[in-house]
């Protein structure tokens, strides 16, 4: 496996970005990310009945989608608000999801506990590769599948990350999250724990009124931006705004007026030795 990063105390930096996605309300964002989670339960080919784990599930975007398929699922993540938001979707789609307070470094379940593994864009920004890499193989059953969907750093996310990164430097040190979304770093993160894995590239096309309107979504919902914003004086927010604005219209597709950006994500598929 890849060798972990220690020259930077990764549980500050965990405190640091559950803050970060306690802020805003990512569950706006994750809503119109549903599909991603819909094509991953695809990819899997997820069955009935099987036991499912959904890491970093957000407000419940892949635990839903796996419930919808009549598997059991337990959905976990670190945010209070958000699983109180998956609950309360859960609900209200009549699927039975469990949605358990957790952290992906350190799954609270025995070992080989799952038939089936998942994560849409969640494990990825967990700071420490190595560690949530290994619990995830860990509560995975021998045959059972692990599923990935994780942006990639030449996507749209990629390029977002890239521009705010510039303006708010990251802590030096850390490992992009955007490593998950290639195909050498996760064979590299499961080594020979695994048998199999298939790593195919996916769009999905951000949709919004305008570039102006997707920035003023995300500087309102989405946490990593609206904390880089907090961070700067108003010259600062000025420049990001600008850069962020010019990067947005660069990756518009549509010639319509409104905002269209496809931004490419690495759909994975291991299978557990």
């Amino acid at each position: 496996m890849a060798t972990s990063v220690q020259s930077i105390d990764l549980a500050v930096i965990k405190q640091r970005q559950q803050q970060t996605w306690s802020d805003g309300d990512y569950a706006e964002v994750g809503t119109t990310l549903q599909i991603i989670a819909e094509n991953l339960c695809e990819a899997v080919d997820l069955r009935s009945g099987q036991h499912v784990l959904d890491v970093a599930t957000g407000h419940g975007n892949a635990a839903i989608a796996a419930a919808r398929r009549f598997a059991d699922v337990i959905g976990i993540d670190y945010v209070p608000d958000l699983l109180e938001r998956g609950r309360a979707r859960a609900k209200a789609e009549r699927v039975p999801v469990e949605f358990q307070d957790g952290d992906a470094e350190a799954l609270n379940f025995p070992d080989a506990s799952f038939d089936v593994v998942l994560s849409t864009l969640g494990v990825m920004f967990a700071p420490d590769h190595d560690r949530s890499a290994r619990e995830l193989l860990r509560v995975t059953r021998s045959g059972g599948k692990i599923g990935l969907a994780n942006w990639t750093p030449d996507g749209y996310i990629g390029q977002m990350f890239r521009t705010i990164g510039r303006n708010v430097p990251p802590p030096a040190g850390l490992q992009s999250p955007l490593l998950w979304g290639t195909e050498q770093h996760v064979r590299e993160l499961f080594g020979d724990e695994i048998t199999d894995l298939s790593a195919r590239k996916r769009f999905f096309a951000f949709r919004y009124r305008s570039p102006e309107h997707c920035l003023h979504f995300f500087r309102t919902y989405y946490g990593p931006m609206k904390r880089a914003f907090d961070a700067l004086g108003a010259a600062g927010q000025l420049k990001l705004e600008n850069d962020l604005l010019e990067m947005m219209t660069q990756a518009n597709r549509s010639v319509d007026g409104d905002f269209v950006a496809p931004s490419e994500y690495l759909e994975i598929v291991a299978i557990r030795r």
